[in-house]
């Protein structure tokens, strides 16, 4: 059985528009070629397609049926063409994404529904690991772009941008001891401390660290869950704490050592020997503009 990309075409253009005549009109062809094209097509199938006793042509029940699957791979056959072109261009077939969830996850939906309408043959990949990993993971090659907090000390094969600062509150459950007074610093030691971890042991780890007991979760919005039930007190971003569940049982006290939260600082970093494709390059600059230091939607408040 032999069936051609042209007999399908002229098919599904003789379904769409109702008459031979339309669909040759439609792909400039002679309308004896399309109908010999589709009466070819229904040999090689050994099925009937259309019913053509009236003056125009109507679909049969198989006719119908076949139509569905003639469009799928007329539309794959498009998708091959736009992923060669893309290719052709010098365009990455895939990207990997490593982005810490300090970045305000509401912001990443448009950015991404952008890079879709302009990459749309690019396979994404976007993970979301904790601060140092990030860096672990474009450092190793396993990802291509990341976005994380400020390292004190970063690989030297990484290049990094500064692309916006991302607040952090001191939060307690309603019920914990912070959660009925100005907090003094010195109180903060004496109470459980819930920081996130990463996977690597590095010294970004402690860098937050105030409290003398420490539990380490590997999620913010864990924690928050954790400093709901009155586990412990944590630092973590305003647009996490708004967006949580939890929100509602959690307190952010008043501090008598300082008048504001702890900005932290986001991060681009790429790895320096390897260059980005047009797709990378074209985040790395959407991610620059976009800036990170976005206030949590209002709706969410």
């Amino acid at each position: 059985m032999t069936v051609s990309l042209d007999q399908l075409q002229a098919f599904v253009a003789a379904a769409e528009t109702g008459s031979f005549s339309a669909a040759a009109r439609r792909l400039r062809k002679a309308q004896s070629a399309v109908s010999t094209q589709v009466a070819n097509l229904e040999t090689d199938l050994g099925l009937v397609l259309f019913d053509r006793a009236a003056r125009l042509p109507v679909l049969t029940a198989a006719g119908q049926r076949l139509l569905l699957e003639a469009r799928v791979v007329l539309e794959r056959r498009e998708h091959l063409v736009g992923v060669a072109r893309s290719l052709e261009h010098g365009v990455e077939n895939r990207l990997v994404i490593a982005i810490d969830e300090l970045y305000p996850e509401h912001a990443l939906g448009a950015l991404f529904a952008e890079f879709a309408l302009a990459f749309p043959f690019v396979e994404l990949e976007i993970l979301f690991p904790l601060m140092e990993d990030v860096s672990r993971l474009v450092q190793d090659g396993s990802a291509h772009l990341g976005i994380m907090w400020r390292q004190e000390v970063l690989p030297t094969e990484l290049g990094f941008q500064t692309i916006g600062w991302v607040p952090l509150k001191l939060v307690c459950g309603r019920d914990h001891p912070l959660a009925k007074t100005r907090v003094e610093w010195e109180e903060l030691k004496r109470h459980r401390q819930i920081l996130v971890a990463a996977r690597s042991d590095g010294p970004e780890k402690q860098r937050m660290r105030v409290a003398a007991e420490v539990w380490w979760v590997e999620s913010h919005w864990v924690i928050l869950e954790m400093v709901k039930h009155g586990i412990g007190w944590a630092f973590v971003s305003d647009h996490v704490i708004a967006a949580s569940p939890a929100a509602p049982h959690l307190v952010t006290p008043e501090l008598r050592f300082d008048g504001h939260d702890w900005p932290v600082a986001l991060e681009m970093v790429w790895h320096k020997q390897r260059p980005c494709g047009p797709a990378a390059a074209w985040l790395r600059d959407r991610f620059t503009r976009a800036r990170a230091d976005f206030p949590a939607p209002s709706s969410e408040r």
